[in-house]
This record gives structure tokens, C-alpha cells and sequence, in this order.
């Protein structure tokens, strides 16, 4: 049904259009994903999905325990609707059920602070299996739930007075230096079929004006 679906609304779009979201989709991947704990920059926090949309990684996962994610448009510049956002807001501490529900997924939980037992990034074994980097707020940094619960320990190198770097630029560095490894490694990182096409359906569907209208037509004619 899903391809029959796709096949019907990639022809709403152009096809120059059709032929990038099947290049990007190529490049997509669920290997690592990216936790934002409690963040409350919104500046900052946009920029993260914008950098996660950039070097393909689908999935964002958003804790909210005092703090309400909200997305800066002027600095996401649309990335949200091409990621998938998981939130977690339901609880009083949302922290541990994100954790073990990405556990259970086979993540491994990474902690992007500096801590007695961290590794340096370029030093990261990324084969050893799938990422979850999680992500703290500018001055309180990951909870100390987040840091108990953590597999391990990933900081950058630094050779200046400041102590760290802000949310955004921690996350380009580590996107962008993990990304190059996942690309030169044997790694399976690639999405499956059945993720691809449902991705793919979400893009056409935040593609096309009035998406809703026009799956109902073309299935209420394909049940006919």
C-alpha cells in the first residue's frame, strides 16, 4: 500500500524534487541518533536539528522535564519537517524512560560531557555498535540521571581557557567527525527498505498542500 501511496503523490511533485528526496533518503541513517535533554535555548537547540538534517541522521530524541522544546524556524530553516522527532514529556523525570527506551532499541547511551572515564572523539569506537549522544542544557549540563545511566563518555579535545563549546557547535563537531567515520567505515548504517518508504512518505506528505485530501481520494479509488 505504502509504495502504491508514494508512487501516486511523487507525481504531485517535480521531479527534480522526487530525484532529491531519493539521493538523500540514500544517505539517511538510524545508526546514531541524537538525545537533547531538557534544552531550553531554543537558538541553540534548533541548530542541532539543522546540523542533524545536514549530516543525516533521522531521529532526534526531545526530553522535556522542566523545560518545553519550541523550534526556532528562523534557525532550524524547516529541518524539523525532514527528521523525525521523539518526545518524551509525559512524565515528571522523562529521562529514564527516553534512556531505556533507546536501550531497548540496541543504543548505546553516550554521555557528551567531560568525565573521569571519557574518550576523546577521535578515538570514539563507533563500529563497536549504535549511537545515542546525548545532549545537556548550556550551564547545567546532562542530569545526573543521564550520567548514571550513561554507557559511556565522549568529549573534544580543547586547548583553551573555556571549559566547552555550546550545544550547537558540540554537536556539529561530533556529527561531523562520526559522520565521516560511518562513511568510511563497513558499518551497515544504511536505512531498510520498509524505513525508507515510510520516511519518504512523510516527505511527500509534508511536500504536498492539502496531503490529507489527496491520500483520502486516491485511496477511497483504490478501494473501489
Amino acid at each position: 500500500m505504502n509504495k502504491e501511496l508514494i508512487k501516486h503523490l511523487a507525481k504531485l511533485i517535480t521531479e527534480e524534487r522526487w530525484q532529491l528526496m531519493n539521493k538523500i533518503i540514500a544517505d539517511r541513517t538510524r545508526y546514531i541518533t541524537v538525545v537533547l535533554e531538557d534544552i531550553f535555548q531554543a537558538h541553540n537547540a534548533s541548530a542541532v536539528l539543522r546540523t542533524c538534517d545536514c549530516f543525516g541522521v533521522q531521529d532526534v530524541h526531545i526530553i522535556e522535564n522542566r523545560n518545553q522544546y519550541t523550534v526556532n524556524p528562523d534557525v532550524a530553516l524547516g529541518a524539523s519537517k525532514w527528521l523525525d522527532l521523539k518526545k518524551y514529556s509525559e512524565q515528571e523525570e522523562n529521562t529514564t524512560t527516553c534512556i531505556n527506551h533507546l536501550k531497548e532499541k540496541g543504543y548505546r547511551i553516550v554521555a557528551t560531557t567531560p568525565h573521569t572515564d571519557d574518550v576523546n572523539l577521535e578515538e570514539f569506537d563507533l563500529p563497536k555498535g549504535k549511537v545515542a549522544l546525548m545532549f545537556g542544557s548550556e550551564q547545567p549540563g546532562l542530569t545526573e540521571t543521564a550520567l548514571n545511566n550513561a554507557d559511556e563518555f565522549l568529549k573534544i579535545p580543547m586547548f583553551g581557557f573555556t571549559e566547552s563549546f555550546n550545544i550547537s557547535v558540540s554537536a556539529s563537531i561530533i556529527l561531523h567527525h562520526l559522520r565521516w567515520k560511518l562513511n568510511q567505515s563497513e558499518i551497515k548504517w544504511q536505512l531498510s527498505a520498509s524505513e525508507k518508504d515510510e520516511i519518504l512518505l512523510n516527505w511527500l506528505r509534508q511536500s504536498i498542500k492539502r496531503s490529507d485530501v489527496v491520500e483520502r481520494e486516491f485511496l477511497k479509488r483504490l478501494n473501489n
